[in-house]
């Protein structure tokens, strides 16, 4: 099956790390939705960043509430992709439930602080995703994505924190009514 001599969930997380298996092992677990979680949490550990970067993507299609702690940690990662994709998890609802949508409570502080200090600017424009997220009900977010938009130093940061703040194409659309 798909050329890997194991199939077994673990196996596949592995291959993700592997250029010449990865769209395959991911796609695969993807197919396996819950009977892969497991071995998708444990795979958040995994010593390569590449097998890691796939676990939060797969995560940002398949997570649960078991699962979003283990994400949130993962902004944390000392990898940039590794932290760009999960806080792309964290900040993406077309995929999640309502019920596995995370609150302010639990991840606007390290979004606000990545945004603020990370040095990879992928990272920081993902947590301004995140924090634009709670742009009409948190203060604290208006405040980083205004300070974002008027002094990050990269071009693409500016503009994405741009869109979240007053006047902003995001913050038009979802402004509550």
């Amino acid at each position: 099956m798909l050329g890997f001599t194991r199939t077994d969930n673990e196996a596949l997380v592995s291959c993700l790390g592997n250029p010449q298996r990865t769209v395959a092992a991911y796609h695969t677990l993807l197919d396996r939705g819950a009977d892969a979680l497991d071995a998708i949490r444990t795979g958040l550990a995994h010593a390569d960043p590449a097998v890691r970067e796939g676990c939060c993507r797969l995560l940002d299609h398949l997570v649960d509430l078991d699962s979003m702690d283990l994400l949130i940690a993962m902004a944390d990662d000392p990898d940039a992709r590794v932290r760009t994709a999960a806080f792309h998890a964290l900040a993406c609802d077309r995929c999640k439930d309502d019920a596995c949508a995370p609150g302010a409570d639990r991840v606007l502080a390290p979004a606000l602080r990545h945004l603020a200090t990370d040095p990879d600017p992928h990272v920081r424009a993902m947590a301004a995703e995140l924090v634009g997220k709670f742009v009409h009900t948190d203060p604290r977010a208006l405040a980083a994505l205004q300070a974002s938009h008027d002094g990050d130093p990269n071009p693409t940061v500016r503009k994405k924190a741009g869109w979240f703040i007053p006047g902003g194409p995001i913050h038009k659309r979802t402004r509550p009514r």
